[in-house]
């Protein structure tokens, strides 16, 4: 594995993948960073797509301004995990392409009633950042 491959597979683990996780993928397109994309792959047991019908453990939700309502993406995103799952969001850096004001990303979450952690650079075009679906009584019994 090459140092950059190694750094991108780091990352994934940092920003909260888990190797027993299926991670459902929502928003690809042939713009999104390949390497990230597959240090996650290869980091998680199945990383599957929009048509996957089961729970997932966590969402890698790529996002750009023009996709439509964040809010909206968001709280499709918390009906596909299980109640304290992690929600990476990822979106274009600040003067790019579909770029997203970091106001209207905490905005969208505060709204999806997801709590919002620090961001991270993801390779030279996106930057995520990590959302939590909140922990309800039920999860904690």
């Amino acid at each position: 594995m090459s140092a950059t491959a190694d750094h991108a597979e780091n990352l994934a683990a940092r920003l909260g993948f888990q190797s027993e996780q299926v991670v459902q993928e929502i928003g690809f397109d042939d713009d999104v960073d390949q390497e990230f994309r597959d240090a996650v792959e290869d980091h998680v047991t199945e990383l599957v797509d929009e048509d996957y019908d089961d729970v997932a453990d966590a969402v890698l939700l790529w996002f750009r301004e023009d996709d439509g309502d964040l809010t909206d993406a968001l709280v499709d995103a918390t009906e596909l995990v299980e109640d304290g799952a992690l929600i990476l969001l990822v979106t274009p850096k600040t003067g790019k392409d579909g770029f997203v004001e970091a106001s209207d990303i905490s905005e969208a979450a505060e709204t999806a009633g997801l709590s919002l952690a620090k961001g991270a650079p993801v390779g030279k075009e996106w930057t995520a950042t990590k959302l939590a679906t909140p922990k309800t009584a039920k999860s904690k019994r």
